[in-house]
Formats: structure tokens, sequence, C-alpha cells
């Protein structure tokens, strides 16, 4: 079997086809814009178009804080309600001198959670005696909201959230209502047994 030789012509028109080759495929490449705005694409979404741009942080998206320094006490405790984040609890004071019995009070405790539930705050009442219903609130920020329920119905008189208290405008203290009422129990031809029972369920005591 004879060997095969390469002449110096087909060595050449070799090389010559290898660069012709090469710099047709280097003349195909295509050269992709690092701005795509002006690039037309049937299947290009939102999502596609959001990727990449820089985003907007948390701190950028939140108003400035509020100058306190022009706020009432009541503007300031509904600012810091609307800022308040997390769970919280507190406790309502029920109307005194209104009649009710000790099963009436966690009958208004599921009817106030039952409304909430359909509003979407999530709050939970639970009755702790004949005067007392506490709440539990998991958003915070939901706080406003409640507070403005809660003083809509009659049997409330006053929300109690760590040191605040919140009552209907015009309302006199809590405790001064307890008083007049003891004094009516007291000195309106009720016998001892019932005024006395009568202070035991509107107590001084905080909550």
């Amino acid at each position: 079997m004879g060997h095969w030789t390469l002449s110096p012509l087909r060595l050449f028109l070799l090389v010559l086809l290898l660069l012709l080759s090469v710099h047709v495929s280097e003349g195909k490449r295509v050269s992709v814009p690092d701005d795509l705005d002006d690039v037309v694409d049937e299947e290009e979404d939102e999502a596609w178009k959001e990727w990449g741009r820089k985003k907007h942080t948390d701190e950028q998206s939140q108003p400035p804080p509020p100058d306190l320094s022009k706020m009432d006490i009541s503007e300031i405790q509904a600012e810091m309600m609307k800022r308040h984040v997390g769970p919280s609890f507190g406790f309502v004071k029920l109307r005194p001198g209104a009649p009710r019995s000790r099963d009436d009070v966690p009958e208004i405790a599921m009817r106030w959670t039952k409304v909430l539930r359909t509003g979407s705050i999530e709050a939970k009442f639970t009755a702790v005696d004949i005067n007392t219903i506490m709440f539990t609130l998991e958003k915070g920020q939901d706080t406003q909201e409640l507070k403005d329920f809660i003083l809509s119905q009659p049997e409330a008189y006053e929300m109690k959230i760590g040191e605040q208290k919140f009552r209907r405008s015009g309302d006199p203290p809590l405790e001064e209502v307890v008083e007049r009422v003891r004094r009516a129990a007291g000195g309106g031809g009720v016998d001892p047994d019932t005024a006395a029972a009568e202070e035991r369920r509107y107590s001084k005591e905080e909550l």
C-alpha cells in the first residue's frame, strides 16, 4: 500500500479553506446589547423585565417618621399603635352598672371574636370575670381598628393596652363611674349583702 503525500499546493488550499471557514463563523456571531428595553420579544413577560433591575429597599418605601412635637397625646398614641408590629394583648372593662350574668360575658367575648374574624382582624376575646374581657391580637398594626371596634360596642366602657387606657370621648374615668355605682348601691335602699357584692364586682384594682 503506497503512502499518501500532501503536495505544497494541496496544503496551501487546505489552510486557505480553514481560514475562510473561521472568518465566516466569526462574521455570524450576534452581539447582545446590555439594554434590552428596545428588543421586541413576544414571549417576554413582566418578570423578565424586572429581572436585573435595582430593587427598592423597605427603608426607601417607608414614609418618614412623623413630627411628634406637632401632635397631641391622642395622635401620638394612634401613631404608636399603627407602627406596632407583632402580637399584643390587653383588657376591656365592661360598662359598670349594666345588668348581666356570668354567662353573658363569654357570649360577648365569642360574639366580638366572630365579628372581627369576618373583618380579617385576628383577635380573640376571653372572659376573665363578670366585668373584664381579655383580648389577644396577632398583628399589632391592627390595634387602631380593634380600638375603634371595641369602643363601638355598647357593653364596653374602657380598653387598656399596657399603661394606655382608651374610652369614648367625654366619658369619665372608670373609677368615677365605679364609685357612683357603689354609692347608688349603698344608699338606695339596697341591702348590705347586695351592696357588698356590687363593690366586689367593680374593684378599683388595676388590671
